[in-house]
Formats: C-alpha cells, sequence, structure tokens
C-alpha cells in the first residue's frame, strides 16, 4: 500500500462521516430521481394540475437541498484531511531540514528543496480532497443505484453491471501512466525550481562575468523541460477524460436502447419504471465517470508523495544529543578537544587529531590560511558537525552529552554573513532572546551593538522593516544586528567568523569595542584574519591543511613557528623571515 493510503487509514472518523454522508447523498439521488419521474408522470400520463403535485415538488426541492448540503460537507472533509496531511508533511520536512548537518545540508540546491516543501506537497491535496471522498461516494452510490436498478428492471441491472467494469479498467491503465509521468515531471520541476533560484542569487556575479545570457537559455532549458513533461501529464488527462466520456454515453446509450424496446416494442415496463431508471442510470455512469477524472489526480498525487517520502528517508548524520542539564553558574566552562577529527567525504577536506583547552573567559583566535578548516573547526566547537573520532567536553563532559536546547542556550554565532530576515529591526534583534524580550531590552542592546542611532535615524525606528536577507543593511548594519542578539541573549560562548571582514575601519573599530563588551563575560572564540585580532588574543590556534601545527600567544608563535610567522609578515606587507 502507497503511503498515502496508509496515512489515510489514521483519519477514521472522516472516513465513517464520509461513508454517512455517501449514504445521504444516494438515497437523495433515488428520492430525486423519484420525485422528478413522478411530476412528470402524473402532469403528462395522468393529466393532473399543479396544485395536485405540489408535495412532489417540495419533496425534490427539500432532496435536492439535502444533497448540496451533503455534497459540501464531503468536500470540506476531503479539504479539511488534505490540510492536515499537508501540514504533517511539511513539519517533518522542516524538522528533517532542521536536523540536517551542515556537511549535508550544503549540498543539493536551495530551490529544489523549496520546491519540494511548497508545490511537490501541495500537489498531494487532491488525493485527500477529491480522490478520497470520490472513492468512497463511488463505493456506495453506485451500488445503491444497482440495487435499486435491478429491483425495476433485470436486463438494465445485467447491462450496468457488464459495462461497468471498463471504466475501472481504463481507470488503472491511464493510471499507471499517469504516476509515471507525475513522478517525471516533479523531478523536473525540483531542476527547474532549483536552478532559477540559484540564479536569481547569484544574478549580478553573472552579470558582472557577462554569463547572465548563458544562464539565461540553461533557465529555458529547464523550464521547456518541465513544460514539455506538464504537456505530457495533461495530454494523459485530455485521453483519459475523452474515454471516460465515451464509455459512459456507450453504456447510457445501451441502457435507453434496451428501455426503449422493453416500454415501446414489448411494453412489458411501464413510462414511470423506464423513465425512473433512465434518469438513474446517468448517476450512476456519472459516479464512476467522476472517480476517473481523480483516479487521475490520486495518481499524480502518489507521485508527489513519493518524491516527498524520497527526502524523508534520506539517510542523515545529525549531531546526537543527550539529556545532562548544563548548569548555567558552570559557564563558560572549560572547552577541552580530544583527539577530535572530522571528516567531509572521502578524499575531501578533514581536521586530523585536534588537540586544545579553552579556558573560561579566554579570547582565543584561530588562524590559518584559506582552507586550513578554521570554519570547520568553529563549526564542530559549536555542535553543528559531529566528530567522527575523539570528542569535545565542556566542564569534563563530552558536548553531545548534555541537552542541545541548553547547549545553544549559551551559544552565539556571528558569521561573516549573518542572516536577517524579512521583517522589523526589532523582530530581527529579538531572535537572539532565549524567551520573549521587551523592547526595553531590544533597546539596549541595539545600544550597546553600536546601532542604536542608525535606528533612531529611520522614520520608523525599530519598527522599519527590512528586506530578505537584510535586503536595505550594509555588511557592517548586519553585523550590529547580529552583535545586538548577542548583547540580547547574553550567552557564556561567543564565536565569531571573521566579523569584521570587507568591513570599512570605522565600522570595525565600533565592532571591536563591542566584542570587548561581549568578552567580558563570555568566553570568545574568534577566526580571525586581521592582525589586530589576533595580536590582542589570550591564545591562538594556528590551522595548517586540518592540522593544528602550534598554538600559543602572538609572541610565541611569531618567535618559535616560521609558518606563522611568514603570515603574519605576509599580512604586515612584508616578507617573511
Amino acid at each position: 500500500m502507497n503511503r498515502l493510503g496508509q496515512m489515510t487509514f489514521n483519519y477514521k472518523r472522516s472516513i465513517i462521516f464520509l461513508l454517512i454522508l455517501s449514504l445521504i447523498t444516494a438515497f437523495a439521488v433515488i428520492l430525486q430521481a423519484y420525485f422528478l419521474v413522478a411530476a412528470v408522470d402524473q402532469v403528462f400520463l395522468n393529466q393532473q394540475g399543479i396544485s395536485d403535485i405540489v408535495w412532489m415538488l417540495m419533496g425534490l426541492l427539500a432532496v435536492l437541498l439535502i444533497r448540496t448540503m451533503s455534497s459540501y460537507a464531503n468536500g470540506r472533509i476531503g479539504i479539511k484531511m488534505a490540510a492536515n496531511v499537508k501540514a504533517k508533511y511539511r513539519k517533518s520536512l522542516l524538522r528533517k531540514y532542521a536536523d540536517t548537518p551542515i556537511k549535508q545540508s550544503a549540498g543539493g540546491q536551495s530551490g529544489g528543496k523549496v520546491s519540494v516543501l511548497l508545490d511537490t506537497v501541495d500537489d498531494m491535496d487532491s488525493y485527500f480532497s477529491e480522490y478520497i471522498p470520490q472513492l468512497i461516494q463511488t463505493t456506495v452510490i453506485p451500488l445503491v443505484i444497482l440495487i435499486v436498478a435491478f429491483t425495476q428492471h433485470i436486463n438494465t441491472g445485467l447491462i450496468m453491471i457488464i459495462t461497468a467494469p471498463f471504466i475501472p479498467i481504463f481507470m488503472v491503465i491511464i493510471g499507471m501512466q499517469s504516476k509515471n509521468k507525475s513522478e517525471k515531471q516533479q523531478e523536473k520541476l525540483a531542476a527547474f525550481s532549483g536552478r532559477f533560484l540559484d540564479t536569481l542569487q547569484g544574478l549580478t556575479t553573472l552579470k558582472l562575468f557577462g554569463r547572465a545570457k548563458t544562464q539565461q537559455e540553461a533557465i529555458e532549458k529547464s523550464s521547456l523541460s518541465f513544460r514539455d513533461a506538464t504537456m505530457e501529464i495533461l495530454k494523459v488527462a485530455f485521453t483519459s477524460s475523452f474515454m471516460l466520456e465515451l464509455i459512459s454515453m456507450l453504456s447510457i446509450g445501451i441502457v435507453a436502447l434496451e428501455l426503449a424496446i422493453q416500454l415501446i416494442i414489448y411494453e412489458r415496463i411501464s413510462f414511470f419504471t423506464a423513465f425512473f431508471l433512465l434518469v438513474l442510470v446517468p448517476e450512476f455512469y456519472s459516479m464512476l465517470k467522476q472517480l476517473g477524472s481523480t483516479f487521475h489526480n490520486g495518481r499524480t498525487s502518489i507521485g508527489a508523495a513519493t518524491k516527498v517520502t524520497e527526502s524523508l528517508n534520506e539517510e542523515i548524520q545529525p549531531v546526537q544529543w543527550g539529556d545532562q542539564v548544563l548548569p548555567v553558574d558552570s559557564m563558560p566552562g572549560v572547552i577541552q578537544l580530544n583527539n577530535a577529527n572530522f571528516n567531509y567525504d572521502e578524499g575531501q577536506f578533514s581536521l586530523k587529531q585536534i588537540t586544545a583547552t579553552i579556558a573560561p573567559y579566554q579570547q582565543v583566535a584561530i588562524v590559518g590560511r584559506s582552507g586550513s578548516g578554521k570554519t570547520t573547526l568553529l563549526h564542530l566547537i559549536a555542535g553543528l558537525l559531529p566528530t567522527e573520532s575523539g570528542e569535545i567536553t565542556v566542564n569534563e563532559l563530552p558536548l553531545t552529552h548534555y541537552s542541545e536546547h541548553d547547549w545553544f542556550g549559551q551559544l552565539s554565532y556571528i558569521s561573516q554573513q549573518p542572516y536577517i530576515f524579512s521583517g522589523t529591526i526589532a523582530e530581527n534583534i529579538a531572535i537572539g532572546a532565549n524567551s520573549n524580550a521587551s523592547r526595553q531590552a531590544i533597546e539596549k542592546a541595539a545600544g550597546l551593538a553600536g546601532i542604536a542611532e542608525l535606528i533612531q535615524t529611520l522614520d520608523e525606528g525599530y519598527d522599519t522593516p527590512i528586506g530578505e536577507a537584510g535586503r536595505g543593511l550594509s555588511g557592517g548594519e548586519m553585523q550590529r544586528l547580529a552583535l545586538a542578539r548577542a548583547f540580547l541573549k547574553k550567552p557564556a560562548l561567543i564565536l565569531f567568523d571573521e566579523p569584521t571582514t570587507g568591513l570599512d575601519l570605522y565600522t570595525e573599530k565600533i565592532l571591536q569595542q563591542s566584542i570587548k563588551q561581549l568578552a567580558e563575560k563570555a568566553t570568545v572564540i574568534t577566526v580571525a584574519h586581521r592582525l589586530h585580532t589576533i595580536k590582542h588574543a589570550d591564545n591562538i590556534l594556528f590551522l595548517e591543511d586540518g592540522k593544528l601545527m602550534a598554538e600559543g600567544t602572538h609572541g610565541e608563535l611569531f618567535e618559535h613557528v616560521p609558518e606563522y610567522r611568514q603570515m603574519v609578515s605576509v599580512q604586515r606587507g612584508g616578507k617573511a623571515e
């Protein structure tokens, strides 16, 4: 059984309601046909007046109202089921993406993941909102009509039994094609979405390097490929609709011919019976035909569910956390790296046997040439990447023994490009709080980060909206917003990933002052390039090709480590000694 079918059983109460509504609809269909035929029979054959059939017309109106209400309730239940299922899948995908470590999440395309989260999950809607309600209706209503048909005229019932299977047989044949083509369409959509988002994000770079037209052609090709896949599905859908309509009309025609022969030639049935059956039979085939149409949508939904399930079943190796409480009064604690190893993938970069001790309230600088593993080491210390061997301890207990919530509650991480969300300035600063922060606390944090004066010059102040990814803010302003988050959180451990890279001297000076204030109550670990930051560090970890070559103060390393001395000399603009 497919995954959507398994999930349907979780909604037993809704299924029971759908069955009850289908029974009500079935009897409404029978009564609707009865009142209509009885009224026509009385007026045209028995020469009755309108006043004599008022009760029939009232009954017909009541039945139509019941059928309409039942149909509405049926649709509402289906929509509610679909909404619940989509919400559960989206939550599962979000948890999956959130639990995926940096090592794995860096792979693939953001656009493809967004497409799965939004478009592909949306494509599952029709299975619950249309297919399941229609399947239950088609299980109940045609059966009731068939029973009534047999009670009125056996030949009509036999014709219905013989012709009805052609519709589900055709449904299965078309459905198999729909599922396969739907899966291909989902792959094309994910590829197109991924390429489109990647191109948008790098549009400036592409223009500067004269590659915009090349990417435009690539997007066009991907778009046309998705169009072709969509048209293939539509082709199947149109073929399915045509064939279902053809089979239904031929079947109704055969029944009508049989009733006409029995009524006119053999005179074995009455006008009431013939007309009554002629009204019911189209309802019988209409239900089967509607199932055929929704079956196509259901198979498309199964293809979407397969794509989502594949995303959910991708293996991840998240950092495993424990439930040990991290006492606040014990922080900042002693952080030790004991032969910590990490490897991205076989044959790729790795950190090898990193052993170091970081004392409380120290200012530690991680330095080295580009690609030496500085940011990777910072991610290990932060708990964003798992060690493959060795361990990282905090207060003599392995980091992974602590609660994830407790550890991240004591940690702030400020990268070169901190992410700024679409929202107000106040909302972006408040993200740093461990609980709901007051406006006063937010303003105080902004003042300590040196951004309060800038905010006060804005027309809407702290309620000024910011674009996604910080659009409208300079690099220095985004860094100061990130520092305001840290001041609001008051963490015991602060990690900086080259926070001053690319900033002007004035902004860098403001940031250095803020960092100095934060360091008074926290351990600060900085991936550094600037000599100013390196020189004032209490301890320096010097990395080379993923190995800890040496550690110590600036003076000690400059005197005893030639590679470090060469790196510093190059920064000074001089030559290595």
